[in-house]
Parts: C-alpha cells; sequence; structure tokens
C-alpha cells in the first residue's frame, strides 16, 4: 500500500516563491541545490583536466 503513494520528485525553479513552503522544503532544497553545485563543480573540474591533457598533448 505505501508504495503505491510515492513522494513527488523535489525540484526547485529558480526565482520560484518560497513563502509557502516549510523549514523541511526549504533545507531539503538547500541540499538539491548544493548536491548540483556539486555536480556542476566537478564537471568543471572535468573540462578542465581534459584541457590540461590536450594542451600538453600538442606543446612541441
Amino acid at each position: 500500500m505505501d508504495e503505491d503513494i510515492r513522494k513527488p520528485k523535489l525540484t526547485h525553479e529558480l526565482g520560484m516563491g518560497l513563502d509557502s513552503l516549510s523549514v523541511t522544503e526549504l533545507e531539503e532544497r538547500i541540499g538539491l541545490l548544493e548536491a548540483e553545485i556539486s555536480r556542476l563543480q566537478a564537471a568543471i573540474a572535468a573540462k578542465g583536466d581534459s584541457r590540461k591533457a590536450a594542451e600538453a598533448a600538442f606543446k612541441f
């Protein structure tokens, strides 16, 4: 029975109204955004590593 009740997927839209959200919901969104920041930082680092490798390969 509990399997049929699914929690809606947590999403956050930049600039959305925050007045109707509880403290718990706000904290959940902070966690969501922090995880996304970490993911973006990892992507930046990976791109930087790829660029350094390419630059090193083409140095004479």
